[in-house]
């Protein structure tokens, strides 16, 4: 009981900092939306650190790209003409309508978010641009509003590790990938130990760092879930843009992001 009462505070913590989010009007600071202000840097800018091209920041509605995330699922996913995608954890639709130009009308593509203020903001961004191939169901990625092996590839951007209960995300992942399909997510992994108050901080939770697996527990994890050819691979670039996620810390002493693939 004492672990359920703890995983839905931590829930609603990260339900209340992302509809913070979504009804500001500054961009996020990477994945940690704690430095979100009118002097942050721009979600443009933020957004090309990340990975993506100027091509792609550009062709969003306004408002979709809100500069969080800790990389650039997009450039692991391989996406084909015909394909239907899911993307844990949509935001804005910021990835979903990215994803939308690749798969094509005959395509498909489906955000899920547990954040009904970010789930709006992706509606009213569709509506904006026409995107006849995408829709947004509200929901939490423990427990996927999906039918069993519906989707051929599933998408996250710095997601995964703000759930309490990680395994049963991979396994839901696993539940509703076709066979063959396969996982193509950025997320923050931990290399050592993170400081007890780090820990203990719920901002640093909301943040996407306290929250963290070490690479090895994501192995074990994606292994467990029912996974094949898994590969995680730690982005040692990311730590340019992760250095002010946590003030007064340089929390890449700790954490990285990383590409994290597998295959059902």
């Amino acid at each position: 009981m004492e672990d359920i009462v703890k995983n839905d505070a931590i829930r609603q913590a990260v339900r209340q900092e992302y509809g913070r989010i979504a009804k500001s009007e500054g961009a996020g600071c990477g994945c940690a939306p704690s430095c979100c202000g009118e002097n942050s840097p721009s979600a443009v800018s933020k957004s090309l650190a990340l990975g993506y091209t100027a091509d792609e920041v550009g062709v969003v509605p306004e408002g979709a790209n809100m500069g969080l995330g800790c990389g650039n699922p997009q450039a692991i996913a391989a996406l084909q003409a015909g394909e239907t995608v899911l993307d844990l954890g949509s935001g804005g639709g910021f990835d979903c309508f990215l994803a939308a130009r690749q798969v094509g009308d005959k395509g498909r593509v489906i955000g899920v978010d547990m954040t009904a203020d970010m789930l709006s903001k992706a509606r009213s961004n569709a509506e904006k641009g026409g995107y006849q191939n995408v829709e947004f169901r509200l929901g939490e990625i423990e427990n996927l509003p999906l039918a069993d092996a519906s989707v051929d590839v599933i998408i996250s951007n710095c997601v995964i590790n703000l759930s309490p209960d990680k395994p049963r995300v991979f396994s839901e992942a696993f539940r509703v990938l076709k066979p063959g399909g396969r996982l193509a997510i950025s997320d923050v992994v931990a290399f050592a130990e993170l400081p007890e108050p780090v820990k203990q901080d719920m901002h640093a939770y909301t943040d996407c760092i306290a929250g963290a697996s070490t690479l090895a527990e994501v192995e074990t994890m994606l292994h467990e879930a029912g996974f094949k050819n898994i590969r995680v691979i730690p982005k040692d670039e990311s730590k340019s843009f992760m250095r002010d996620w946590v003030e007064g810390t340089d929390i890449t002493d700790y954490v990285i992001s990383a590409s994290i693939e597998a295959v059902k």
